[in-house]
């Protein structure tokens, strides 16, 4: 966070898009932040011309951070593993388990610095990580730390596994925790680290894997605690047919039935794909505002489907954004993924689907309401100074002035120049500001190599 007093002036952009109320989209525009709130937002020549710092926007775009709210951070480290490259859900993660069963507290450090670097060039500036593996001694603090050491507004989701292949469940025995430990550790998470003030830079989530790895037992107990801490609550839901045919044989329920019986919607709910989601669960999540993150290129990675993402926004659901694992989507490009869900939604129901800046919206306002949050997503006097800026003169978006928003998601605009988070500049000219990046690549690459070979 900037020093107490601090301004920062970001004038003269050729475009700023606000996301507020209004939908205002300002040209030659200027935010004016003091320490790590936005104060004002319009015109350059109505706002102050002088700061602390004063940087020119000219030849640049502004728009709000955009907002992850789906990943797992040490997918990073198996990315792309061969045996894993053709297989759906449930194919895909019984191959990676026996790897991810090696990993170390350092490998979590490490691949969550990575991934944290990769989306704050590609304009996120708050992210969820649900971490439901603990071996070797992990903790969810090994994950908060590298988050503070980056400088990114964090939501860190205490995930579990508790039913493994003994009990009927998909992980092997070797990574499943036992439930008392878990709401042990869960309680102790919240109690240390959770802060629920406006503009807090850290929260905890409740957050049991999946239907297909924890009991219905612990759905309730986590759902029990996190509201006794008004904490939120997260996990996978229908993600893909497997997924479907699991509830109904188990539970004798679709995932929308069991979720509901389990009291697992609300405002405080989001469910990460709903691929599978039906018509009874749209109107569901619509009734009680439970939130879907939906994750376009896992999606098609593991060929799970198309998210009915276009009926959920009709229906009035809550949706946001997710890039997901770094091993489902090999990738943690916040502005790719938002130009994925434009162009997935074309692919399943029509051209005009979705528009680039429905897609926009999903990515920041979307993403705010899914974390239950009213103090980022926007760009409005009051709202934390959380933001992202693209270049114009890039080659990716060369000929596409005539709507310079659908450009930003039709196009390839690149690394962002600028990345403010909580009024703190983390990526400046293109080059992430709180961390050695390429250090961590070295040391990811190596850390990499060791879970493929051990």
């Amino acid at each position: 966070m900037p020093a107490s007093g601090q301004t920062l002036l970001l004038k003269n952009a050729d475009l700023i898009v606000t996301m507020d109320e209004q939908r205002r989209e300002i040209k030659k525009g200027s935010i004016f932040i003091k320490d790590n709130i936005i104060v004002a937002v319009g015109d350059a020549i109505d706002l102050p011309q002088t700061a602390d710092r004063v940087i020119d926007l000219k030849g640049h775009i502004v728009i709000p951070g955009l907002i992850n709210t789906h990943h797992h951070m040490y997918q990073s480290l198996t990315r792309a593993v061969p045996d894993a490259q053709n297989g759906e859900l449930f194919t895909w993660l019984t191959t990676l388990y026996p790897m991810w069963e090696r990993l170390t507290p350092d490998m979590m450090k490490v691949a969550t610095k990575t991934s944290m670097a990769e989306l704050m060039l590609s304009g996120c500036t708050t992210s969820s990580d649900h971490q439901y593996v603990y071996p070797n001694g992990i903790k969810l603090d090994h994950s908060i730390e590298a988050a503070q050491e980056m400088g990114m507004r964090f939501h860190a989701c205490r995930g579990s596994m508790s039913v493994g292949k003994n009990q009927g469940g998909l992980p092997p025995n070797s990574i499943v925790e036992n439930e008392k430990a878990i709401l042990t550790d869960t309680q102790r998470v919240i109690e240390t680290f959770h802060d629920a003030s406006r503009g807090s830079m850290l929260r905890i989530v409740v957050a049991p894997c999946s239907p297909f790895s924890v009991s219905e037992q612990l759905m309730r107990d986590s759902a029990k605690l996190a509201r006794e801490y008004g904490v939120s609550l997260h996990t996978h839901l229908a993600e893909n047919n497997n997924d479907i045919e699991y509830s109904k044989k188990m539970y004798n329920k679709t995932p929308a039935q069991y979720v509901e019986d389990l009291e697992w919607v609300g405002h405080d709910v989001w469910h990460a794909h709903c691929v599978k989601l039906d018509d009874y669960g749209m109107k569901l999540f619509a009734r009680t505002g439970t939130g879907v993150a939906h994750c376009p290129c896992s999606n098609m990675r593991l060929g799970s489907g198309i998210a009915p993402v276009r009926h959920m926004l009709d229906a009035g659901m809550h949706v946001g954004l997710g890039v997901d694992g770094s091993a489902s989507n090999d990738s943690s490009d916040m502005i790719g993924e938002v130009r994925q869900a434009l162009l997935l939604q074309r692919v399943g129901f029509g051209p005009d689907a979705l528009s680039a800046r429905e897609a926009l919206e999903i990515a920041t306002l979307g993403g705010a309401k899914n974390l239950n949050r009213d103090d980022i997503g926007a760009l409005a006097p009051g709202m934390m100074a959380d933001l992202a800026v693209f270049r114009l003169d890039s080659i990716g978006l060369a000929g596409a002035n005539h709507d310079l928003v659908a450009a930003l998601v039709f196009c390839n605009p690149g690394n962002v120049a600028y990345n403010i988070i909580n009024g703190r500049i983390v990526v400046e000219e293109g080059r992430v500001t709180t961390a050695d990046v390429p250090l961590i690549v070295e040391q990811h690459n190596i850390m990499a190599r060791k879970l493929a070979t051990a």
